[in-house]
């Protein structure tokens, strides 16, 4: 093959100033790619660099209709007819170049016999694009080892193209070595698949000099490598100020923005995955909804999420049931949630099957959270146990709580602990509720501290009463907090009372001077006070009448007494006695005194030996030295003895 000659020399005979840009490309072999998208990247530009016409331009988001592609193709076919007729003669005639280009030309039309001739005349005269796809053509004849032949002769006088399908034919056989250094080639030569395969080499061998080489292909337009990059710089942690560019979040989307125009499905998956969680939804959709209609089963399912979320439930069960035949899991079961959620319990079910066929287990959580509502314990707890037993971790601790229910307490302890190493909250949380049960308090405590870290807001409570009890009320305060921030109105309650026992005693007010402003505590008794909690109701009832403001502090008692507050209740009767309300305080105090306010029953006593109903008397104290506490059931007593003389004279 010495004919060939030195790559300056060849250069100078103008034939491959030309040639390079007729070389066909090699679509022969296919990319080492994780998806089907591979093949088409192989392809970009390819067929048009046969009559050196450039790359076609980014596609537009949305895909080309069918009227657009049989424009392209008769174009195309039309463009391959007049460079036939253009080319023919001259390479009758013998013309080397000539002949390299009708030779591509019939082997893309894929006239092998006729490209064949063409192509091998023309590399006897010198031609490396010629070489080059005539190892395509016998690979596609199936003579990979005499393709790859002619791919080395090209490659050493300096084809890019060659040299990259030489090194994709070494590394399918293994060889690494040959395979790196024949990509290395084409990708110095600014080859954007040679670029993209040495990559893929590189990433393969968790060599870092890879990103350098899918940013050079990426550059040049290769939607796989540019797709690949994205995925890459996203998954990059950032450090502080030592950022590099290629941390910088937004060049990630950049790369998605350019993978995804060129029609990279996945691309537009993950850009639309990004501006959905900056909130940018309408343009997330409009991405969604490119790689939806390019067959992406996650992107459907993503596009029904937006839709459910907009209000759009038909909408979003259109999309669910596209992506769900296509064997997306997740839709499936977003399909059977929205027919439970309408009472179709056999069409929900059937979804959660075909999201176990399709691998996703939470198919069988689901199920079992629909048998479980249905009071069909045996079913939920054999479907949480399959989801368990894969590795479902808040089936595990549905089947926990299914058998604790059931006073299997040993049996539910390991799927707990099992949930909760896993990472559940709740299951953290239910062994500390677990543990304490046992009276084993450190065991408990350490559960309820893993869950309040991971924003479990009742475990924070737990953790709070428990540092109140030990007396670390600055342990308690923070922990306390965090639970009355995410809402616990018991939280908010007992800050409130920790606050007002860490406070200092108020000092007398000076001349003239307003009222005092309200404490920290009094604002957190009036929050867990507004979300309902009776106790927190009485204390800001109780404050208010300290400040004179009566009409509040009926209020607060009547809505803790209407809620089954005793306190409320007795304190409403005594505000209502001293507006003279004497009838209206009965009642609430024999409210309170049949739920057990001694207090209530000794005021009831004292009001019918007022009115001198004595046995009404004698039966209140009898209930008010049953009630207590101790001073109330001694005042309760002599009350009585009086009464009883009072009869007995």
């Amino acid at each position: 093959m010495g004919f060939m000659g030195d790559r300056s020399t060849l250069l100078e005979t103008g034939r491959f100033v030309r040639a390079d840009s007729d070389e066909a490309k090699v679509t022969g072999t296919a990319d080492h790619r994780p998806d089907a998208d591979a093949a088409a990247d192989a392809a970009d530009g390819t067929a048009r660099a046969v009559a050196g016409a450039p790359a076609p331009a980014p596609a537009d988001p949305a895909p080309a209709g069918p009227d657009s592609a049989l424009a392209d193709a008769v174009n195309e076919a039309v463009e391959d007819v007049e460079l036939e007729a253009r080319y023919r003669p001259a390479a009758d005639a013998g013309d080397p170049g000539a002949m390299s280009v009708l030779g591509a030309l019939l082997l893309r039309r894929g006239d092998l016999d006729g490209a064949e001739r063409y192509l091998r005349g023309a590399t006897a005269e010198g031609d490396r694009a010629a070489a080059n796809n005539l190892g395509v053509l016998l690979l596609q004849r199936g003579y990979p080892d005499e393709a790859a032949g002619w791919w080395r002769v090209a490659a050493v006088a300096g084809s890019a193209p060659a040299a990259h399908a030489l090194g994709r034919h070494y590394r399918e056989r293994g060889d690494e070595p040959a395979a790196e250094y024949w990509l290395r080639q084409a990708a110095e030569s600014g080859h954007a698949l040679g670029a993209y395969a040495l990559a893929d080499l590189l990433e393969h061998r968790g060599d870092e000099g890879a990103e350098k080489w899918l940013r050079a292909a990426a550059e040049q337009g290769h939607r796989e490598a540019a797709y690949r990059l994205a995925r890459r710089l996203r998954a990059k942690p950032a450090k502080g100020a030592a950022k590099s560019a290629g941390q910088h979040p937004g060049e990630a989307e950049q790369w998605f923005r350019q993978a995804a125009a060129r029609g990279h499905r996945r691309a537009a998956l993950h850009l639309g995955s990004l501006l959905e969680a900056r909130g940018e939804l309408k343009e997330a959709g409009r991405w969604y909804l490119s790689s939806a209609k390019q067959g992406e089963a996650r992107a459907a399912c993503a596009l029904g999420f937006l839709l459910r979320d907009a209000g759009d439930e038909e909408g979003a069960a259109t999309w669910w049931l596209r992506a769900a035949e296509d064997g997306d899991g997740n839709a499936a079961n977003a399909l059977g949630a929205l027919h439970a959620a309408r009472g179709e319990t056999q069409t929900a079910e059937r979804w959660y099957r075909a999201a176990m066929d399709a691998g996703d287990h939470n198919g069988a959580y689901n199920l079992g959270l629909l048998c479980a509502a249905q009071d069909r314990v045996p079913q939920a707890e054999q479907w949480y146990r399959r989801a368990a037993y894969a590795g479902h971790r808040e089936a595990a601790n549905a089947l926990a709580i299914l058998l604790l229910q059931a006073g299997d307490a040993a049996g539910a302890e390991p799927w707990f602990s099992k949930a909760a190493e896993a990472g559940s909250v709740d299951a953290a949380f239910n062994l500390g509720i677990l543990f304490a049960s046992r009276d084993e308090d450190r065991s408990a405590l350490k559960w309820y501290e893993r869950a309040a870290a991971a924003g479990h807001t009742d475990a924070a409570l737990q953790v709070g009463i428990a540092l109140v009890r030990d007396g670390e009320e600055r342990a308690a305060e923070r922990h306390l907090r965090c639970a009355a921030g995410g809402g616990s109105a018991e939280a908010a309650f007992r800050l409130a009372s920790l606050l007002e026992s860490l406070q200092p005693p108020p000092e007398p007010p000076g001349l003239g001077a307003g009222p005092p402003a309200k404490t920290e505590s009094e604002e957190w008794y009036e929050r867990a006070a507004e979300q309902g909690h009776r106790r927190a109701q009485v204390r800001v009832g109780m404050l208010a009448a300290g400040r004179g403001e009566l009409g509040a502090a009926a209020r607060w008692y009547r809505e803790a007494a209407e809620a089954g507050s005793r306190n409320g209740a007795f304190n409403l009767g005594l505000l209502l006695a001293r507006e003279g309300s004497e009838p209206e305080a009965a009642l609430w105090w024999t409210r309170a005194a049949v739920a057990g306010h001694g207090r209530a029953a000794l005021r009831l006593a004292l009001l019918a030996a007022r009115h001198g109903d004595l046995n009404e008397g004698r039966k209140w104290c009898a209930r008010a030295m049953e009630l207590g506490p101790s001073e109330v059931a001694a005042r309760a007593e002599r009350l009585r003895e009086a009464l009883d003389e009072e009869l007995t004279a």
